[in-house]
């Protein structure tokens, strides 16, 4: 991964018609050096495979406002299990704190709740990405 730049993939699944928080950190992880993918307002978690897939990223992250945040996240994992493609995810989002657990046990990276300094994104996805890397 040295001098390659790390590859995200931001997404907001479902009827949620909010993105400030998934546009500020997409810039936020802009300004950290990493190049972002924002695929835009009410996507399938097909069509954010699809494009995770094409795009060939390093991580997904998802923006999830709308309580639907198991159900997406299941879906995304089942698809990406289907298609043999094994990136990490993280979703952000108001999630309590009983189904943040439950999405790690699922296999979510990391769950980021509003007010989560960008700065702790930015190091929780180099984190990952490299541990990542370090695995294949």
């Amino acid at each position: 991964m040295e001098g390659k730049r790390i590859r995200v993939l931001i997404a907001k699944p479902g009827l949620d018609g909010h993105d400030r928080g998934a546009k500020v950190v997409a810039r936020g992880l802009r300004d950290a050096g990493m190049e972002v993918i924002y695929t835009g307002l009410r996507q399938t978690p097909e069509e954010i495979i699809r494009a995770a897939m094409q795009e060939d990223v390093d991580i997904i992250g998802l923006s999830i406002l709308s309580g639907a945040h198991m159900s997406v996240c299941k879906k995304v994992l089942e698809l990406m299990e289907k298609y043999d493609f094994h990136v990490p995810v993280f979703v952000g989002g108001i999630i309590p704190a009983d189904d943040a657990e439950e999405l790690l046990k699922m296999g979510i990276k990391a769950v980021f709740g509003p007010g989560t300094p960008i700065s702790e994104v930015v190091e929780k996805i180099n984190e990952v990405v490299k541990q990542g890397v370090e695995q294949a």
